[in-house]
């Protein structure tokens, strides 16, 4: 304790920049969640009870939006993970061409909003559907429901998976598949006894990834869902359209409840083994597959997949310049003009929001992990679990519970640009904070020490060694931060109001009100900005990088 004392002493404003961290994250993630808990228990005459729970469990329309949504979630995290670990697979293990056009489609749904891909579902395989209607001839075509949210939510969310596995696929020690084969068993053998099991923690982590993404989702079960009701359009109605906060919240503390739930048997059950290949000794270079039946087909598979991805998505901006797709497909510019025009308060809005909230999530989460990583101090276990809590909270979960929390005096943010900053922040911090433990865990510390023991204080060695150290993390986290905030959704439908608007609400009005080619002419605007930012940012990292080397 004297130590920590001495250490506070010599830096006086370390005690005050952790109590304003930690007082940031329980004002903004712990009282929201608490706020929650707590409504889902008081009724709408104020007195203390199990309503809301019972209605949500009693197994009325709240129940089987439940279970509607766990099924859901099952079989898209099912398909979208094995979908993956093929692409994956084939990624390390096999000489094909095209592996950047492979890689390329992981960086797609990351830049684009949340519905891209039930946008494009709607254009190929609605009623007035490229492929149902003038392809196949189909009157009455129905993408709406179950089947629709499945196949909406795989090509969404399977890219995703594939990052997840992708890295782990290809740091096996070959060493292992070798002694394997040597020993002769055939490369289906090989795959089975020693590749499939190591690749234990991806897959684990990958369907937990798209599991809690799919539970989450919001925006394509608006869009898309049809009468096939889900967790997250359910806590909306209720919380929005029904005005029930006690349903919503209960629901929204039983969907947090199943995603935690999910979350600690997927470490329980990997946690118990060991994968541990990589050990310092030398190996030699990996066997790729470069023919025969099994690269033709895994290439195949690779190709049709990329393909449909891509295609989906670049139907989107097709139809932006679609008079009224299926029935007068003349070309126009009149849903740009409208954008331009009425809608252009939406664009502005979310920029002015995102660069607001850019900076401070990217400082924030590289100030987090600097504590984390490199101070010692009562309740750092306690900072590190609730900044990185976000990322297992459903962003429907978040918004409800901003709405409560911040709905009335002292916190009265509801309506302000503040609130939807916050939740901005909130959303996307957690991958700043990866992102910057990653990179300090490999600086030596002695760098700092030396710096300190040169007179400079702690925020001199933070601004001056630790951060230009750390630069990548650092921008990496500042370009998920824009990213996140400018195709938010879940989170923020909840705090948008009169005075501002957001663009991934106005896609969504625009949808339920059947203007598909204006929901187009967004959706394109929006990820021609997430482009731009990107190759802003990559060439503002490679000029940094130059200029270091310079100097």
């Amino acid at each position: 304790m004297s130590a920590m004392f001495k250490r506070f002493k010599r830096e006086p404003l370390l005690p005050i920049l952790i109590v304003l961290v930690m007082l940031c994250l329980l004002v903004f993630i712990v009282y929201p969640l608490f706020q929650i808990a707590k409504s889902s228990f008081v009724g709408s005459t104020g007195g203390v009870g199990l309503e809301g729970y019972q209605r949500v469990l009693s197994g009325g329309g709240l129940f089987h939006a439940l279970v509607n949504s766990l099924v859901l979630a099952v079989l898209t995290a099912t398909l979208s993970t094995a979908i993956a670990y093929v692409f994956a697979y084939t990624f390390a293990y096999v000489k094909v061409p095209f592996k950047k056009l492979f890689n390329g489609i992981a960086i797609l749904p990351v830049i684009s909003p949340p519905f891209v891909i039930a946008l494009s579902a709607m254009l190929l395989l609605g009623k007035q559907g490229l492929i149902t209607k003038n392809l196949l001839g189909l009157e009455n075509a129905n993408i709406y429901g179950l089947h629709g949210l499945v196949l909406v939510q795989t090509l969404s969310f399977f890219p995703i998976a594939f990052l997840t596995l992708s890295g782990l696929l290809r740091s096996i020690s070959p060493s292992l598949e070798e002694a394997s084969q040597n020993m002769g068993a055939s490369r289906l053998k090989t795959f089975l006894s020693v590749t499939l099991p190591l690749s234990v923690p991806g897959i684990a982590n990958a369907f937990l990834l798209v599991f809690v993404q799919s539970l989450a989702d919001f925006g394509n079960p608006m869009t898309i869902g049809g009468n096939y009701s889900t967790v997250a359009r359910e806590i909306y109605l209720q919380a929005v359209g029904s005005y029930n906060l006690q349903a919503g919240a209960a629901l929204a503390m039983v969907l947090l409840t199943v995603t935690i739930i999910v979350y600690i048997l997927q470490n329980f059950w990997v946690g118990k083994k060991s994968y541990v290949t990589v050990t310092g000794k030398p190996t030699g270079q990996r066997r790729m597959i470069e023919s025969g039946a099994v690269k033709h087909g895994l290439f195949t598979f690779c190709m049709i997949m990329s393909i449909a991805v891509i295609a989906f998505y670049a139907l989107v901006p097709i139809g932006s310049f679609i008079k009224l797709w299926g029935i007068n497909n003349s070309l126009t510019l009149d849903h740009y003009k409208y954008v331009f025009s009425i809608g252009q308060k939406a664009i502005k809005d979310t920029l002015t929001l995102a660069i607001v909230a850019t900076p401070i999530a990217g400082l924030l989460g590289m100030i987090i992990a600097f504590l984390i990583v490199r101070k010692r101090f009562f309740g750092k276990k306690a900072l590190e679990i609730i900044s990185m809590l976000s990322i297992a909270v459903p962003g429907t979960v978040i918004g409800i519970g901003y709405i409560l929390a911040f709905n009335k005096a002292p916190l009265a943010l509801t309506g302000t640009g503040i609130i939807i900053v916050a939740a901005f922040v909130v959303r996307s911090m957690p991958v700043g904070i990866r992102s910057g433990v990653a990179a300090l865990q490999q600086i030596d510390p002695s760098i700092e020490e030396a710096a300190t023991n040169l007179g400079a204080s702690g925020s001199k060695v933070f601004t001056s060694v630790v951060l230009p150290l750390i630069k990548s993390a650092f921008f990496s986290g500042l370009v998920n931060s824009f990213v996140k905030s400018m195709t938010a959704m879940s989170a923020v439908i909840f705090l948008i109001s009169a005075k501002y608007n957001l663009i991934t609400a106005s896609i969504l009005a625009q949808v339920e009100a059947g203007r598909i080619g204006v929901a187009s002419a967004y959706c394109t605007i929006l990820i021609l900005i997430m482009v731009v930012a990107l190759i802003l940012l990559n060439l503002l990292v490679k000029w940094m990088g130059g200029k270091e080397r310079s100097a």
